[in-house]
């Protein structure tokens, strides 16, 4: 029926289940141990301070869906309320994070399993998992999208598990031997540098937390409910990242003393429940790594077709679909060819390349609420001001203290893939002279190839 509309049914509680879902509540175990060596053991106090900015973000995301509330995205946001040309370089700077998305996990998938299984190489780990995902994505076998809460739920239970055998350890001695300590929260000894550079790499824990917002046309008055959504995800999500970390640095509190820091938390789990939790810990990881590997990969690869299609890259190459499988070949395989870059770089460098996209992203969506709301509409009265400016103002500073402690590696890669989208974009509106080319972000997850 071409009148037809999506159902407006969801109320905040899936909208949640989605977006935790989507952030993966087992990320916290990512990156914990290489950032309890960087905030030497000040693991939670570098979440606390990416909460905070979160939030604020949060709060952004919140205002703008009420603006535009048919879909949302930083690109979206910034294409509206600034204009058409910085919206297509702040997409393209997003298509940085999609870009590595496979890569890292594909990265995260060879350190543990190298870390399991030490007699066989990481490289043989990373190349399988990049050939699987890519084979399977060329074949276009479909993955399923509607067991949000299936998968929250075995992450819950691996959180659960893990949480419960560390308390159990700690009342018998094991670690630090107490439920309290301030240490990882407030320690002098430690400059504030330190727990800001851990948080700019904790950024990647958060991923996600705005993806509610493409559900806008499906939820029940979206203009309150999707705001509420997204600040419910951040807030829930981020307490659980800290009260995680917060229990790691109690059992494990010799951060040191990790054999791999990249696959610390394989070494914690071994320590609290031995090999058969080591085990599952270790199949909850990979199937999720999996999941989501799949999922990323496919999604960036549309996302190309669709900028190939559109003219914004070479059609000939990034706009073509095999005969027979009906899926973009072409840039599936490219996508897998760059996944292979993770042979060459360390979690902390490819986590800050994810970061850098993420964090201008947020740093516009911050922006955009004073461009529409204080800047355009002139809503300066009163509580106003301080709803869109110095709220979002607060947001902004906050994403670009972050943005500055950034790996120096990525912030020159960050930049340079900047500049290409400039050059890119110069070209494609004939030197600004016409509107760039439309960026299909807000779809990337849902588009299909069609014969």
């Amino acid at each position: 029926m071409e009148n037809a509309k999506l159902r407006r049914s969801l109320t905040v509680f899936p909208l949640v289940i989605f977006g935790l879902a989507y952030m993966a509540p087992t990320t916290v175990f990512s990156t914990y141990g290489v950032v309890a060596e960087i905030t030497k053991g000040m693991v939670p106090a570098a979440y606390i301070i990416a909460l905070v900015g979160m939030l604020f973000t949060a709060y952004s995301y919140g205002q703008m869906v009420k603006a535009y509330p048919v879909s949302g995205s930083a690109y979206t946001f910034t294409q509206k309320a600034f204009n058409p040309h910085l919206g297509f370089l702040v997409g393209w700077v997003i298509l940085l994070d999609y870009l590595f998305l496979p890569m890292i996990n594909g990265l995260l998938i060879a350190i543990y399993l190298n870390a399991y299984f030490p007699s066989i190489p990481f490289s043989a780990w990373l190349i399988g998992f990049v050939l699987l995902i890519t084979f399977v994505n060329i074949i276009g076998v479909k993955i399923a999208t509607k067991i949000n809460i299936l998968l929250v739920g075995c992450q819950f239970s691996i959180i659960a598990i893990f949480t419960f055998l560390s308390i159990k350890g700690l009342l018998t001695g094991m670690g630090s031997g107490t439920l309290f300590m301030h240490s990882p929260f407030v320690n002098g000894e430690i400059p504030l540098s330190l727990v800001l550079a851990g948080s700019s790499i904790l950024c990647l824990s958060f991923l996600g937390f705005d993806a509610v917002t493409t559900f806008s046309e499906e939820t029940i008055n979206p203009k309150k409910t999707i705001p509420r959504a997204i600040f419910l995800v951040a807030l829930i999500g981020g307490g659980l990242f800290i009260a995680i970390s917060y229990i790691c640095q109690l059992v494990y509190p010799n951060f040191q003393a990790f054999n791999d820091p990249d696959s610390a938390a394989l070494e914690i789990a071994m320590y609290i429940g031995g090999n058969l939790f080591q085990s599952i810990f270790l199949a909850g990881y990979i199937t999720g790594g999996l999941a989501s590997g799949l999922s990323a990969h496919a999604s960036v690869s549309r996302l190309l077709y669709a900028m190939g299609r559109d003219g914004v890259l070479p059609k000939k190459i990034f706009g073509h679909i095999h005969p027979k499988f009906r899926t973009p070949t072409h840039n599936i395989i490219l996508v897998g060819i760059f996944a292979l870059s993770a042979l060459f770089v360390d979690l902390v460098t490819a986590s800050s390349f994810i970061n850098f996209g993420a964090l201008v992203a947020f740093t516009f969506v911050n922006l955009s609420v004073i461009s529409h709301y204080f800047m355009r509409e002139k809503q300066r009265d009163g509580i106003n001001t301080l709803k869109y400016l110095i709220l979002p103002l607060m947001g902004a500073s906050f994403t670009i203290w972050l943005w500055t402690s950034l790996d120096l590696k990525a912030l020159f890669l960050g930049l340079g893939w900047f500049g290409i989208g400039f050059i890119l974009l110069l070209s494609n509106t004939k030197m600004f002279s016409k509107r760039p080319p439309e960026l299909s972000i807000d779809s990337v997850a849902e588009t299909e190839i069609q014969a």
